[in-house]
């Protein structure tokens, strides 16, 4: 058996404006540790995927600086998307990438590039035991996290089974739910949908011929076709949950429990990084004074702030944002909103 991981590290993270650009992303940057969120992911998984068996799929234009922030994964490794084209279409590729260069049989581990994982030890067993139950079931296998809360921003997956460690199939997924239906959800043994994925690449590119017909031109081409040719002939961007997942029957999910996040926002920092003991998440010169549940971030100047509560406030390269945490989420919709001489620069 051969293991691959393919990291998914494109977008461009306009959630953390102003830090995050098209050219530095939020993949790329060190938002949990000193080293960049793609960095820390790569890390994690090395110690049982081998950097010549990792694919890093991301835009065209951060191919050379990705290149030089991992230099162990081979050139070739790192591959560009032509053009978005949904998690379907990319995972595919990279599905027909293993199949060409060590065969239908190889397993595929994919994961995100901006995740906070709290224990890596116990995230590479739940990984390895999801491609146990995917080589033994020969079905698509999630990882579905453990909900600590009942969170608005992430899908559900309810098991058919849920007392079962070793992998239920998937009696099916719930789109993000308000606050009341997901604590329903969780009580009821959902789990959240990480986005984790384990399966062997003949499995995966069965049931995408059988369900995913925006992908059918692409998997006709000629077996040597370039990125280019493929991503080309996609005929609708979809994601791989809707395009193959949800309407496949042969869907397993696990459960894990490691301390999985999804880094969206700025606010999600501060249920990840270090805590002060009124619930502040700072870095950089940050003096706070009465004010509690703030995310706080300067790279260039000090900031003080006196009695505020929930507020994000980020200072970067002249510019400063004040928010707060539940707008967060909107950030698109602000620098939409800005003059357009701003929006150039963001």
């Amino acid at each position: 058996m051969s293991r691959w991981a393919v990291v998914l590290a494109g977008g461009v993270g306009s959630r953390f404006w102003p830090l995050s650009t098209p050219e530095r992303p939020k993949q790329l940057l060190p938002l949990i540790s000193d080293k960049p969120l793609l960095v820390d992911s790569i890390d994690r998984l090395g110690p049982i995927v081998d950097p010549d068996h990792t694919l890093v799929l991301t835009n065209e234009n951060l191919v050379q600086s990705i290149r030089k922030l991992l230099p162990s994964i081979p050139s070739e490794n790192i591959i560009a998307e032509p053009r978005p084209a949904g998690t379907a279409a990319a995972l595919t590729w990279a599905a027909l990438s293993i199949e060409r260069r060590d065969g239908a049989d190889a397993t595929m581990i994919s994961v995100h590039a901006d995740w906070f994982i709290g224990d890596d030890a116990r995230f590479r067993e739940a990984l390895l035991q999801a491609e146990e139950t995917a080589q033994r079931t020969h079905t698509l296998v999630l990882v579905g996290v453990v909900p600590t809360r009942p969170d608005q921003g992430f899908g559900y997956i309810q098991p058919a089974s849920p007392d079962r460690k070793g992998g239920s199939p998937v009696k099916r997924f719930v789109e993000k739910p308000d606050r009341a239906r997901a604590e329903k959800l969780r009580s009821e043994g959902y789990l959240w949908n990480s986005g984790i994925f384990v399966w062997s690449v003949g499995d995966f590119l069965t049931e995408v011929k059988q369900h995913t017909p925006e992908l059918a031109k692409g998997l006709s081409l000629d077996p040597d076709a370039e990125a280019a040719e493929f991503f080309a002939s996609v005929a609708k961007s979809v994601s791989v949950d809707v395009g193959v997942l949800e309407r496949s029957k042969n869907v397993t999910v696990v459960p894990g429990d490691f301390g999985w996040d999804d880094i969206g926002t700025w606010a999600a920092l501060g249920r990840v990084r270090d805590k002060d003991e009124f619930g502040n998440v700072t870095s950089g010169n940050v003096h706070l004074l009465d004010g509690t549940d703030n995310v706080v971030q300067s790279d260039s100047g000090m900031v003080v702030a006196y009695g505020v509560d929930n507020l994000v406030i980020v200072v970067h390269d002249g510019l400063t944002l004040v928010t707060t945490r539940e707008k967060a989420a909107d950030l698109k919709r602000l620098v939409e909103s800005l003059p357009a001489s701003e929006q150039a620069k963001a």
